[in-house]
């Protein structure tokens, strides 16, 4: 295995070389966007009445952590959300060990108990009637350090109430309409409460963290949203998984399936289809999809459950999006969540990194007694771009990239690259260790996550070439390191290689708090 680490080693740094001059093509200054969802004051009189000094729109995993997190600290904050019933969702409903470890952090661990949510130890791999079991490397935490899954809107619910038992925390119920702006500084935001009435609420600083279907974003960055593929979930009740406590991942035809535990009686499903287009629940075209196409592929010991809850017909759908960060740094606001940046949910890694965001943000905010240099605090933020990279890029990219190898194809190379991918963790030792601790959230390190990328294409190479090489067999090997390229590098060109792997040369990363 040593050589192929070394060649996955050297690859990686020629992928960098030409991906550096790539980056030097792009613009340094992108224009600065103002939309409908920003709302300009008409009489230039907008003043904060001085009893907030943060506002934060939306109240999910983000937003309801951030609003706990900065009230500790004694910001006084007003938390606007659409609605504060629990959601219902299919998506957020894991979290992995090293989200739980910002959880600790932050001192928000509480909020995954009392909701029937189930320990993940690691995850189980199928492939053509073979499994390989993945376990997290938690050897070194606390007992109870480990991932956890549960229901999205129970979770949530959880962090709210937290939030609001802080008396300088306020959560309302209402609809942000736009950003309120003054000569270019966000100063608020103009909502609508449920009965009707408009309402402009004002602060120094306006964190918007309105996810995935954000209707602010659009003046805080380059939304480059998109959607490769959609999740079918169903829920499985009283079924048993092959492997208790772990994740089960199924490389299916044409997409992967995901299979975990969210209660104690309760097993979610989701069937990943690809492209924007799924079949019709109405008209039954999803149940027969789902009976003909994806039961077939399902392991036999859940089998039985996975049709009954197709009977049950409780099928719901939901886009898969993703996004890079692409910021308009703007005084007087700030984008977090899913509103900021998204990346494929196979790999469960977004509340992750949301939890890791708030912290690196509240390290940057403790110094500052107050907010109101808008400019200079715009300025200091910047900072927060570069070190929120180490954790937000290496899940992002492994996110994108595994989605790719984990989908079926045609092409043999990309075939090659899929087989040796569960070959190479079924190795287990640090061929397992190594991804599952990128996955895991436990080693945000992007350069080991571009040398296990490659070392699995050189595996597959190296498989291909024994016992004894053919053209066909150099032909598809080549075509195979090419695939792996054209897989990794877009995803990290759109992360950005300096910030991704080089933050020490980002100007912003030495960035002094503003004086005071």
């Amino acid at each position: 295995m040593i050589q192929y680490i070394l060649g996955g080693i050297l690859a990686s740094l020629l992928g960098f070389l030409f991906l550096l001059k790539l980056n030097g093509n792009k613009k340094n200054k992108k224009n600065e966007i103002r939309d409908e969802c920003v709302k300009s004051s008409i009489n230039g009189d907008l003043r904060s009445n001085g009893d907030t000094d943060i506002i934060i729109v939306g109240a999910g995993v983000a937003g309801a952590a951030l609003a706990y997190t900065l009230g500790k600290d004694g910001r006084r904050v007003v938390v606007i959300e659409r609605d504060l019933t629990e959601p219902d969702r299919i998506v957020g409903e894991l979290l992995q060990p090293g989200g739980y470890l910002k959880l600790i952090e932050l001192d928000l661990q509480d909020c995954v108990e009392q909701i029937d949510s189930q320990r993940v130890l690691g995850y189980a791999l199928f492939k053509d009637g073979k499994d390989t079991r993945l376990a997290y490397p938690l050897e070194k935490f606390h007992s109870d350090v480990a991932g956890r899954s549960f229901h999205n809107g129970r979770f949530i619910q959880r962090m709210r109430e937290k939030a609001s038992t802080l008396p300088n925390v306020r959560l309302e119920q209402g609809t942000v309409t736009s950003l309120l702006e003054e000569n270019g500084t966000i100063k608020g935001v103009l909502y609508k409460t449920k009965s009707g009435e408009e309402i402009n609420a004002y602060a120094p600083l306006t964190i918007v963290c309105d996810g995935c279907f954000s209707n602010l974003r659009r003046s805080l960055c380059s939304p480059k949203v998109e959607v490769p593929s959609c999740f079918v979930g169903l829920i499985l009740e009283n079924c048993k998984l092959p492997h208790q406590n772990h994740g089960h991942v199924i490389l299916a035809d044409p997409s992967p399936i995901l299979f975990y535990q969210i209660s104690s009686t309760e097993v979610r499903c989701l069937v990943d289809v690809p492209g924007q287009k799924v079949p019709s629940i109405g008209n039954g075209e999803m149940a027969k999809y789902l009976k003909t196409m994806v039961a077939p592929q399902i392991p036999p010991q859940i089998y039985d459950s996975f049709i009954a809850a197709i009977d049950q017909g409780s099928i719901r759908t939901m886009p898969n999006r993703s996004m890079p960060a692409a910021p308009l740094p703007t005084p007087g606001a700030l984008l977090m969540g899913d509103a900021f940046n998204m990346r494929h949910p196979l790999t469960g890694g977004g509340m992750t990194v949301a939890l890791s965001d708030i912290v690196v943000l509240q390290n940057l905010l403790r110094p500052l007694r107050n907010l109101n240099d808008s400019a200079s605090l715009c300025k200091y933020l910047e900072s927060f771009y570069t070190l929120r990279k180490p954790v937000a890029s290496t899940i992002n990219t492994l996110a994108g990239a595994l989605y790719k190898v984990f989908c079926a194809s045609p092409d043999q190379a990309r075939k090659e690259m899929r087989e040796a991918c569960f070959d190479y963790l079924s190795l287990g030792g640090v061929c397992a260790e190594g991804p599952v601790a990128l996955l895991s959230g436990l080693n945000p390190r992007p350069l080991s996550l571009v040398c296990h990328f490659f070392a699995v294409a050189i595996f597959g190479v190296g498989r291909l070439l024994l016992p004894f090489p053919s053209p066909k067999r150099l032909w598809i090997g080549a075509k195979l390191i090419s695939t792996a390229s054209g897989i990794i590098f877009p995803i990290i060109r759109a992360e950005g290689v300096r910030q991704m792997f080089f933050p020490a040369t980002v100007p912003a990363y030495y960035r002094s708090p503003p004086v005071e």
